[in-house]
């Protein structure tokens, strides 16, 4: 996305289940062996809720930066939101990142009663949210009047330490990453997800030329926007093996998606191989699409430590 190409970092996405050891045990890791970031997803399954989860690994941790993959807009008042990203930001010496999406797993909403509104609803809601948010966060008080919020006369406080936190927006879909190209720090690229789970065609817009239409979109609106440098690229890879059996790896997962082999090696989602053969398929991703900053599970901590040791802040 930008010359030369930003330098790698790596985060660590969890649920964050069990008690309150092994949570601040997990957060240690993730920071000793050298990932910047620890997130969580927002959902109403079997995980810990995100902002007092985040809160306790910041106070367990002095370098690890905290956010959401991402925060549902749905879930909470984008006033409330704001209120709590400011507080951890202020309680971790300036540490979050606020990732904010539109809300797409209709279980989550079918479980607990909140409206599962059409995508464009939802997504034009989201943005109204992030709005809000940055109104919020900002200096002074402020003011709006949209389609689904109303703030009159808002100073919100606390202010966060970092004037303000990085925003990152992640999107499968042409809308939602114009918008992120606009207005997001960080651009997350997601598989595409309106049917409301994920089912057997998820993984056909997860495939490199997926990615490629999807990356396109990004760099056309970074660039009208005049923000193409500004931008830095995220991917959640969700296919980690670091393994010397490269075939029998790439078979389990084509049995799994239902896509050929190559199909799978090639998506950038998929992290398949012994270390140096993971460097090489990342520092080629950086190139073809710009992603330098890449999330594992929480089960990729240590087998993916060498690769975060090779490659973050190069």
């Amino acid at each position: 996305m930008s010359s030369p190409p930003r330098p790698f970092r790596f985060g660590v996405q969890a649920n964050g289940t069990g008690n309150r050891e092994e949570w601040v045990e997990l957060a240690r890791r993730v920071e000793s062996n050298g990932y910047s970031t620890l997130t969580m997803p927002d959902h109403f399954g079997d995980q810990l809720a995100p902002v007092p989860a985040l809160q306790c690994a910041a106070d367990a941790t002095s370098t690890l930066r905290l956010g959401a993959l991402v925060y549902d807009n749905d879930y909470k008042h984008p006033v409330v939101l704001a209120k709590e990203l400011a507080t951890m930001d202020v309680l971790s010496d300036g540490r979050v990142e606020i990732g904010l999406g539109a809300g797409w797993m209709v279980s989550d909403y079918e479980q607990s009663g909140i409206p599962y509104d059409p995508p464009g609803v939802r997504v034009s809601r989201f943005i109204e949210g992030l709005t809000v948010i940055k109104g919020a966060l900002a200096d002074g008080s402020f003011s709006f009047a949209g389609e689904h919020y109303t703030v009159t006369d808002y100073d919100g406080t606390p202010k966060p330490v970092q004037s303000p936190p990085p925003v990152l927006i992640g999107g499968g879909g042409p809308r939602v990453l114009t918008f992120a190209a606009r207005e997001a720090d960080i651009v997350g690229i997601n598989a595409t997800l309106t049917s409301g789970a994920v089912d057997a065609s998820t993984f056909d817009s997860m495939t490199a030329a997926a990615v490629d239409a999807k990356v396109d979109v990004v760099r056309r609106a970074a660039t009208e926007a005049g923000r193409i440098d500004d931008i830095e690229m995220n991917l959640r890879a969700f296919m980690v093996f670091v393994t010397d059996d490269v075939e029998q790896a790439l078979g389990t997962l084509a049995e799994f998606t239902g896509a050929p082999e190559e199909v799978i090696a090639d998506s950038p989602f998929t992290l398949v191989g012994p270390v140096d053969r993971i460097i090489e398929q990342l520092q080629h991703r950086r190139e073809r699409w710009g992603f330098s900053y890449v999330i594992v599970g929480q089960n990729d901590v240590e087998p993916f430590a060498p690769v975060v040791a090779a490659l973050a802040g190069t």
